[in-house]
């Protein structure tokens, strides 16, 4: 049995129509094979993620789709949902693969409504655009699963201090909105603590390091990333690791095991909130990823 703070919190994010239907009963069959249960982000409202084309006339998003190799690697269905037709409805026409999940015994969360709305325009909604966007998605997956959700995770880690205060209009156990090095704390707003806990991503993502890392290195480098004694966080992509990187998904989750780690969904990692630690949140870039995203403040 591993020690208490020697953990791996294994974080799936869920963005398109086709990751929901091709990726997450992969992954569920995945993990089923392992006994793992991770924590499950769903976007469940329309797939516009086409839309992200727009962005190629940036240099930096540009050379990420050149990296990554996007049209492989997630299909031109998804590249261009949402531009030339109206995007479909996930939770409205996947509602039996979201509940695959759930039923799997897989902490289950809000991730997005329209997940390209939000990426593209979560500082001008405003606190009740904001809301809406939210509770839309909450809403939506309460009905698929017939409870209310665990958590949540903004896309992208696109997250500020408004969209801090507006979720605690929901009952989530707690929030993955940030990136940081730290283990789960409480996010202070003005200097007012709030009381939902956030859990930071620490490793970085596949898509951050692809052409820079090849695969057949992946595994090896993120085992090397991860400190001994200490907990980490990893976000995965039903659209990457649920569809054509299924195998090398495989391969690091075996090394995982072997190497004693417990890889547990995120809301295990949350400590006894009276010896939490508080921080807050601030935009920061950060190597592999197009914009700002949310950083805890040392």
């Amino acid at each position: 049995m591993s020690c208490v703070s020697n953990r791996l919190g294994l974080r799936i994010d869920v963005d398109t129509f086709r990751g929901t239907r091709d990726g997450v009963p992969e992954l569920c069959r995945i993990l089923a094979a392992r006994d793992i249960k991770a924590t499950f982000f769903f976007t469940v409202g329309p797939d516009n993620m086409g839309r992200h084309l727009f962005r190629l006339l940036r240099p930096t998003f540009l050379r990420k789709m050149l990296r990554t190799r996007a049209g492989n690697l997630y299909g031109w269905s998804i590249l261009f949902r949402g531009t030339i037709w109206p995007g479909p409805r996930i939770g409205r026409r996947l509602s039996s693969t979201i509940r695959l999940a759930s039923d799997g015994g897989h902490e289950i969360g809000v991730h997005a409504w329209d997940h390209h709305l939000w990426q593209m325009k979560v500082e001008q909604l405003g606190h009740h655009g904001l809301n809406q966007q939210i509770k839309k998605a909450f809403d939506c997956l309460t009905r698929i699963i017939g409870r209310t959700p665990d958590c949540s995770a903004v896309p992208g880690w696109r997250c500020t201090d408004e969209v801090l205060q507006v979720k605690q209009d929901f009952p989530f156990h707690y929030n993955s909105d940030c990136r940081g090095r730290c283990g789960a704390f409480r996010p202070t707003v003005g200097g007012t603590e709030l009381s939902q806990p956030q859990i930071p991503v620490t490793l970085p993502t596949w898509d951050e390091v692809a052409g820079e890392v090849p695969d057949e290195n992946y595994n090896r480098f993120l085992m090397d990333s991860m400190r001994t004694g200490t907990d980490e966080v990893l976000t995965i992509h039903a659209e990457a690791e649920g569809m054509s990187k299924s195998r090398m998904f495989e391969a690091f989750l075996d090394d995982v095991i072997a190497s004693g780690r417990d890889i547990v969904p995120l809301g295990e990692l949350v400590a006894d909130e009276s010896t939490m630690p508080v921080h807050s949140i601030k935009p920061e870039t950060i190597p592999g990823r197009e914009g700002w995203l949310a950083v805890v403040s040392s």
